[in-house]
């Protein structure tokens, strides 16, 4: 057990939002790690459940565990607050309703410091509880990789995607470069995980599944609303200034074009879902318009990297007695 008086190698941060039926597990699993030293940062965003009552007998139980309780901020709020009481070496964050291989910290620790890379990264399991059954995430690498070719593999999606919880990260990438986590209802990690890998030197991938990622109705994405959609837009307005304004979008043109048009068919088919389920076609075409003009912009030379972000991402909307969950 890590002593609390000396900073430990690991600080994970939890971010807790209403996670009372999963958060004993997450814990448990935690618990059960083969490396040990290590800090946990539980961060309750204004829970309207037991979760802070949990967290609070879970205080008594596990030495590694502090509590900070805030008022509802959200996501990103909650995982900046929880960095900044963070103090180990390295940085890690896992969700109050998912749960970790036993190995998990332990490997990606080891990893990190055999390559020296600054950024290690494990594969996961989809976790589905109606029916219960797991399923591995098929596309995967695995090896050392230079920070060329982590941001291709980054800005694809597929075999490296811009999740925070199946990574462990050195803390200064955050300190020293002053990254945040950005005020958005989705997306946010992809705009993060572009900020640190453009600072890398070296990204080691172990391609073995050691995080449990629960799928269920309750999830970030499992709800869409014109808001969620316009957070996609703003991700891609996003990365592409921040490939622009440190020089390196001529380089990641073509794999960044690549995540455009992956999460530009995302953003179709969730507006035209949202229509159907809504059973408003009004307006519909419009959205559909303006997310096509919106990604030709993303796409193109005239993209300015001083574009007033919120401007040229705000383009979908529904009439206002539909600003609500339809995709279910």
């Amino acid at each position: 057990m890590s002593d609390m008086k000396k900073a430990p190698s690991i600080s994970i941060v939890i971010p807790i939002y209403n996670a009372e039926r999963y958060l004993a597990e997450c814990l448990a699993s935690l618990g059960r790690q083969t490396f040990r030293d290590f800090e946990v940062i539980a961060v309750n965003d204004g829970s309207t459940d037991g979760s802070l009552a949990l967290l609070r007998r879970a205080e008594r139980e596990y030495p590694f565990l502090r509590v900070i309780d805030q008022e509802n901020g959200g996501v990103s709020a909650a995982r900046n607050n929880g960095m900044a009481a963070a103090r180990g070496a390295y940085l890690g964050f896992v969700d109050a309703d998912d749960y970790v291989a036993p190995n998990y910290l332990e490997r990606l620790y080891r990893t990190c410091v055999d390559t020296g890379a600054e950024i290690s990264c494990c594969y996961y399991y989809y976790k589905f509880d109606a029916p219960e059954f797991l399923w591995k995430y098929p596309f995967r690498c695995h090896g050392v990789f230079d920070r060329t070719q982590a941001m291709n593999l980054l800005l694809h999606d597929t075999q490296m995607q811009g999740l925070m919880w199946n990574k462990l990260f050195r803390r200064e990438l955050f300190t020293e470069n002053q990254i945040f986590f950005p005020a958005m209802k989705c997306l946010e990690d992809m705009i993060v995980m572009n900020q640190l890998f453009s600072h890398i030197n070296r990204l080691a991938v172990i391609d073995e599944p050691l995080y449990y990622y629960r799928k269920h109705g309750g999830s970030a994405l499992s709800a869409i609303t014109p808001a969620k959609i316009n957070d996609f837009m703003k991700a891609m307005a996003l990365v592409r200034s921040m490939l622009e304004k440190s020089g390196q979008f001529e380089r990641y043109r073509r794999s960044y074009q690549a995540l455009l048009r992956k999460t530009g068919t995302c953003c179709y088919l969730y507006t035209a879902k949202m229509h159907a389920r809504g059973l408003r076609p009004q307006g519909s075409l419009r959205n559909i318009k303006a997310l096509h003009r919106a990604l030709r912009f993303f796409a193109s030379d005239d993209f300015s990297p001083d574009a007033d972000v919120s401007a040229v991402s705000d383009v979908v909307y529904m009439p206002g007695e539909l600003e609500k969950d339809y995709i279910r």
